[in-house]
């Protein structure tokens, strides 16, 4: 469960503010890429992204992502449906929390064939990325305190640190915000097999809204950077 998994004794608060509906912009190389649209509510959340501009006419991104929870931000089942340059895919993920296993089947649409398809075991309150940030705000975690966090992909698991590193002003489109700067240890094999590092910046209040996320990843994608633009 989640409460064992804390690497010290963060306060937990009864539960986090609810986010809504969020609009990023995406900045690669330091040109206009795209845009995301998160939507966190009651049991279910969210991502829309689409490439815009010139990433859009080299490289079209028209990806949703559904994930729907149980208390606690448990995931129980996901969608990518991912279309991307030539490509049409869609990974499903289903989660039977009291059997502690989560199954899943990609497909090629366009093929109409299966790629992929397996089960791996997970602890029964298992996280996907969106319900993770919502769990960690929930939690009060200084700058220099870390903890752990569950988290699942539906291909692989494990327990993955959160470090608090720094406070920080950010600036973005939505304006300037007081933030703490964390970083998920989830890529590099954890999780996420992809060489790279993730960092994600809370409101130092209590709302905790998450006002950016950058990627760094190896060459030859670089370094992604999504700033909140709007909260509707």
């Amino acid at each position: 469960m989640l409460l064992s998994a804390v690497a010290f004794h963060p306060v937990l608060g009864a539960e986090a503010p609810r986010l809504g509906q969020l609009s990023y912009g995406i900045e690669w190389r330091l040109i206009h890429a795209g845009t995301a649209l998160i939507n966190i509510g009651d049991g279910q959340g969210t991502v829309k992204l689409d490439s815009g501009g010139l990433v859009s006419a080299l490289y079209k991104v028209d990806d949703l992502y559904t994930v729907h929870y149980d208390d606690g931000f448990c995931v129980t089942s996901s969608v990518l449906d991912g279309k991307e340059g030539n490509r049409h895919r869609r990974l499903e993920v289903t989660v039977e929390r009291y059997n502690n296993r989560a199954a899943f089947i990609e497909r090629d649409v366009l093929k109409g064939a299966t790629m992929a398809s397996g089960q791996i075991e997970v602890p029964s309150c298992v996280h996907d990325v969106l319900g993770a940030i919502h769990a960690l705000r929930a939690m009060t975690v200084p700058p220099g305190q870390s903890v752990n966090l569950p988290m699942s992909d539906g291909r692989h698991a494990a327990m993955v640190k959160v470090e608090a590193q720094e406070r920080e002003d950010v600036t973005t489109p939505a304006g300037t915000f007081h933030t703490i700067r964390y970083e998920p240890n989830m890529m590099n094999g954890v999780v996420y097999g992809r060489k790279g590092r993730v960092f994600l910046w809370l409101t130092d209040d209590a709302r905790k809204m998450p006002v950016q996320i950058r990627l760094r990843l190896a060459f030859p994608i670089g370094t992604v950077t999504l700033q909140l633009e709007k909260g509707l």
